[in-house]
């Protein structure tokens, strides 16, 4: 990649750092919501659901500050 300009590796290294933890956000949360049963109710809500989706809702934030610091050239 020496032959790469600095700005377009630098674009290219974000691109795949946003897919990367776009795809381990996804992957942890469908694990969690799907495979455990959790992201669904039956009935009432469980301790379970909604420690899931607390834990789904800060991740969700923390990821989309990670995103706006990446895309802003911070990180």
């Amino acid at each position: 990649m020496s032959g790469i300009e600095p700005e377009t590796r630098d674009f290219l290294k974000r691109i795949i750092q946003t897919v990367s933890m776009g795809m381990l956000f996804l992957l942890v949360h469908m694990t969690g919501g799907i495979y455990f049963n959790w992201a669904f109710f039956e009935g009432s809500p469980s301790i379970g659901n909604i420690v899931y989706y607390i834990i789904f809702s800060i991740t969700l934030t923390a990821l989309i500050y990670y995103f706006y610091r990446l895309w802003k050239g911070h990180v």
